[in-house]
């Protein structure tokens, strides 16, 4: 007799007929189907059909010496029979599932360590390929919701960048998408750069203007930060893509900051003389501090011939051989914004 497993009889469910056709069985201690069809009566076909069930069931057996025979069992000698293997199956089942959990569980303090270890370089992306610096730029922009922040020191900017930026910061503002820019105070005297400040501005966004702006920074939705990549020689730089919160948060408020500072660009209305005047004290702290013209222009978004222009004009106006005396000077006189006459530099 081939061995009987719990799948054979899985869905083997016994009927009237079949639970009649056993207990006729154990009344008569064997199991012969002409006796239970004429017992039961159905049909000699339906009582081997029936037979054969039962002994998936394991509730018919051969009787021992006498194969032919088949003999009840009782049902909780069946269930001990059928079910007995796949219960300890399913106890070994669960001891390899107990011992595999603890086995992992066990690596829970290592894991978390590993992540404690990993979110902070998560948080910073290094990008050296400006290709693909410039793809997620336009990325971030499409899937920004509320507001985009930028900071762009540097001077005027180059008209194929302001023709791009143009178009992509008119679809910005017509999603509803708050944008400032901050640049230096340079872009004021350039025809280019105040044409698109002009067309940005009447379309929405806000423009300041200041002396001085460390880098180049651009804000997503004051969730992520764009900053410069540094010390780079040979190739254009990338960037530093910055999500952490907290950094982000601080980086947020230096903007802030640097943009309660700036002055308003309005280029339709009357410009303001002290913005001029804002130029050559600046001009002036970093001739006190020793820098050359070269660095004085780079700090302030000039080309070195118009530094080298206002350089001679304060000169001039301040009776100063030196750098250093102009300096003095002009804390001396009170020529410029902020200056104490009782602090020279």
């Amino acid at each position: 007799m081939p061995e009987i497993s719990l799948s054979d009889a899985a869905f083997d469910e016994l009927d009237e007929r079949g639970i009649a056709a056993y207990r006729e069985a154990v009344h008569a201690g064997r199991y012969a189907p002409e006796h239970i069809a004429q017992a039961v009566g159905i049909p000699l076909e339906q009582a081997d059909t029936i037979g054969q069930q039962l002994v998936r069931l394991c509730l018919l057996r051969p009787m021992p010496g006498s194969p032919d025979v088949l003999v009840p069992v009782s049902p909780d000698a069946a269930a001990a029979n059928l079910v007995g293997p796949a219960e300890e199956q399913i106890r070994e089942l669960q001891q390899s599932v107990s011992r595999t959990r603890d086995g992992l569980l066990a690596l829970l303090p290592a894991y978390f360590e590993s992540r404690r270890q990993r979110n902070p370089m998560e948080s910073f992306d290094i990008i050296s390929d400006y290709l693909v610096v410039e793809a997620l730029l336009k990325d971030c922009g499409d899937r920004c919701r509320t507001e985009v922040l930028t900071v762009q020191p540097g001077g005027p900017r180059p008209n194929h960048l302001l023709e791009s930026a143009r178009s992509i910061t008119a679809e910005r503002l017509a999603r509803g998408i708050r944008v400032q820019h901050i640049y230096q105070h340079t872009v004021r005297g350039d025809l280019a750069n105040t044409a698109y400040i002009r067309d940005v501005t009447a379309l929405g966004a806000e423009v300041r203007t200041t002396d001085q702006l460390v880098d180049r920074m651009i804000i997503y939705d004051r969730e992520i930060v764009f900053l410069p990549e540094q010390g780079v020689e040979g190739r254009p730089p990338g960037a530093i893509v910055v999500r952490e919160p907290t950094l982000v948060a601080f980086l947020c408020k230096l903007y802030d900051h640097l943009w309660l500072q700036a002055t308003p660009f309005e280029p339709d209305a009357e410009e303001h003389t002290d913005i001029s005047d804002d130029v050559k004290w600046a001009i002036v702290k970093l001739m006190a501090q020793g820098y050359k013209d070269e660095m004085v222009a780079r700090r302030l978004g000039m080309s070195v011939r118009t530094c080298r222009r206002h350089i001679s004009e304060i000169m001039e106006e301040l009776d100063a051989t030196s750098r250093f005396q102009a300096g003095v000077n002009a804390v001396i006189s009170g020529l410029f914004p902020g200056s104490d006459p009782s602090t020279p530099p």
